[in-house]
Formats: structure tokens, sequence, C-alpha cells
């Protein structure tokens, strides 16, 4: 239980049986307003590194350091009771040494209080998926289109257009969910590829840009709201334009400060009320 508030977090292990059950709910979150707003409706909540560009205006995920998730990791700790939290591992955190990753790993929980790492990788990741896990923090991990690499991969290209390629995200699939992981995150893979690495793997899949037969969804909160407008992938629904909400509502408030109508007496401190 979360302390003081009677109620139950989810674990890993909760998130770990729902394979084959009960839709998993995800999203990402990346502050303790947005973690609060977000809670009650979801199981797992992913303080992603994809903040770089949605925060903090990168042009690709690479750009944040540890300690920025860190500290975006404590402040969705503070808003969320329920929903299992997870961490992104940031790009240069996990991929030079076993040590080194674990090393990171083990620095998120014991400063965030969250309950997993995720990193991105597949076969080629799996020793480091174990060592992490042996070290006692439990893992998410992510398959397919792995945007810490895209860059050296020739962009954001959907994974598994060909027999090859859906030998290899199938191959890493299968090597991560034996290394350890607890879930799998399926990004950017063709559906029936994607449908057929969540009926081969044992461990639940979270596919984002993939397959209704995910074992759950994950959708970064920013594109879902309207609050990121330099680009929308295909695979995003939009449930709200908050961006179209808040540049209505600064452009009447700047209208009327500019024309006198705010603030009003009822707003300031020291002025007698009216008698009625």
């Amino acid at each position: 239980m979360t302390e003081d508030s009677g109620v139950t977090r989810i674990s890993t292990d909760e998130i770990r049986s729902r394979k084959g059950g009960a839709p998993l709910v995800c999203l990402t979150a990346y502050t303790t307003p947005m973690a609060k707003s977000l809670d009650a409706h979801c199981d797992l909540l992913l303080v992603g590194d994809s903040l770089a560009m949605v925060i903090y205006g990168l042009e690709t995920t690479r750009g944040v350091t540890l300690d920025i998730m860190i500290a975006h990791g404590q402040a969705v700790m503070r808003g969320a009771q329920r929903s299992c939290v997870v961490v992104d591992l940031p790009h240069g955190s996990y991929e030079n040494s076993h040590y080194k990753a674990v090393a990171s790993a083990c620095r998120v929980i014991e400063e965030t209080s969250a309950q997993a790492v995720k990193l991105e990788g597949g076969a080629e990741m799996a020793e480091t998926v174990a060592a992490i896990v042996n070290a006692g923090v439990p893992v998410l991990g992510h398959v397919g289109l792995l945007p810490q690499k895209a860059e050296h991969r020739g962009g954001f290209k959907i994974q598994g257009k060909d027999d090859e390629g859906a030998k290899q995200v199938m191959a890493d699939a299968r090597a991560i969910a034996d290394a350890g992981a607890f879930a799998l995150v399926i990004e950017g893979t063709v559906e029936p590829v994607a449908r057929a690495m969540t009926e081969d793997v044992d461990v639940p899949t979270i596919g984002i840009g993939a397959s209704p037969a995910c074992d759950g969804q994950i959708l970064v909160t920013q594109d879902m709201v309207g609050l990121f407008a330099d680009f929308t992938p295909k695979f995003v629904k939009r449930y709200v334009d908050l961006g179209a909400a808040l540049n209505d509502a600064a452009e009447a408030y700047a209208d009327d400060v500019r024309n006198g109508r705010f603030p009003g007496l009822e707003h300031c401190f020291g002025v007698e009320k009216p008698e009625s």
C-alpha cells in the first residue's frame, strides 16, 4: 500500500499475471499533476524518455540524462498512488556495460521508489536485462522500433515488414522475455508480427503502433490529448484537443489584460465588498 493512502499499488507481478487477461491500460506521465489525473484510470504509468521531445522540445529522445529521468520519476511517484510506475533508462545509461546498467537501474529505484525500469533492445540486450533482474530490479522490455537507436537505423521505420525483419523482432521478443522482463513494449511493428509475438511470449505485450491483440496498449499522453502538435503518428487516437483549448484560453486572457478587463476588483485584496 502507498503510505497513508490505503491504496494498494499495482505490482510488476500483477502486471505479469495479466497475460491473456483484461487489457492493460498504460500511458506516459512526467509530472505530479498529470500522474494524479491519470492514476485512477491506468494500470501502468511510464515515465518515458519521450519527455525529451514533448516536454523539453528536443528532436529525439536521446537528449535526456539519468538525473532528468529520476527527477521526473520522483514527480510522478508523488502523484500516482495505485498505478505501477516504470521509469525509462535513458540513452547512454545502460548500453556500455552490465555494471553501468545495474548501477543506473538501482539508482532509479532507490531515488524514485518506482516499481521498475524500462530499456530498449532485443537479443543484444538480453544479458543486460538478466543482470538488472538478478540485481532485484524488475525490467520492462522494449522491442520493435527503438526510438533511442532510430537515428542509427535509418530513422523511425516500421519493423517486421519482411521475413528477415519479422524473424529478428520475434527473436528479440523471445530473448528479452526469457531474460526475465515482466512485460514487453512492442513499438512500430506490423500488426501480424506483433500479434504473433504476443502469442509467442509468456509475458504481457504492450502495444504502441502494434496490434489490438497485444495484452495492453500505451500512448504518449501529450499525443492523446493534443498537447504535442509537432507531428501525430498514425497509431495515435486523439481523444481531446487540449492544445487548441489552451491556445483559446491564452488568447482570451491576453485580450482581457490588454483591454483592462482583468484583473477586476473581485480578484484583488483589500477591496471592500459592495453592500448588498
